[in-house]
């Protein structure tokens, strides 16, 4: 309709290959619990991502052939989301997956994201929260309410969240001791368009 809201992305792309590169997208986020990708085809796989997690929660005959529909290999994927990633979400009521800005990764500058899996072991505000409270830790310094509320967030719903949160967070400290040991890192300009070589990334852009 001329003029309506728009209700999901088309990503410069027909119907088909839109659906192959989510479904591409999703079974890479289910296998490795993280994937890089640009901002816009990061928001509408965590879409199909979210669907795939309720489907493995309603744990159904239906569901698990829709499941099948959906991984682009589904012999692996489906044992997953029925077995270990259902188990890891059975209490949260919802909010399976995180879209995190990152710098760009394309040398377009096109705006790029990380999609990950929450609660998974690449969680990326899990592990900011732990190098946090390590800074915290290090300069004594007391933890402040903001600190406070992603630590219960990280925490709230991960099993046996607080222990492996203050087992990441020695890890951190111990990172931070020897980075201070070293000292600061040189910085270096980044070319946007490097002539001598050319920049590749992993994952789905």
């Amino acid at each position: 309709m001329a003029g309506g809201h728009m209700k999901y992305r088309h990503l410069s792309r027909k119907s088909s290959h839109r659906q192959a590169l989510l479904r591409n997208l999703v079974t890479s986020l289910f296998e490795n619990e993280s994937i890089s990708t640009t901002w816009h085809k990061a928001k509408e796989a965590q879409r199909l991502a979210e669907k795939l997690v309720t489907l493995g929660k309603k744990n159904t005959e239906a569901s698990r052939r829709r499941a099948h529909q959906i991984f682009y290999r589904p012999i692996e994927m489906v044992p997953k989301l029925f077995g270990p990633i259902r188990e890891r979400y059975a209490e949260r009521p919802g909010g399976y997956t995180r879209v995190l800005r990152i710098e760009p990764l394309k040398e377009d500058q096109a705006a790029s994201a990380i999609l990950e899996l929450v609660d998974g072991p690449k969680d990326m505000r899990f592990a900011m929260t732990a190098r946090t409270l390590a800074n915290v830790r290090r300069n004594k310094h007391a933890v402040n309410e903001i600190t406070q509320t992603n630590i219960d967030k990280v925490t709230r719903y991960r099993k046996n969240g607080e222990e492996e949160l203050e087992e990441l967070t020695e890890k951190m400290e111990e990172l931070l001791d020897r980075e201070a040991t070293k000292g600061p890192p040189a910085v270096t300009k980044r070319k946007v368009y490097p002539k001598e070589e050319v920049r590749t990334h992993a994952g789905f852009f």
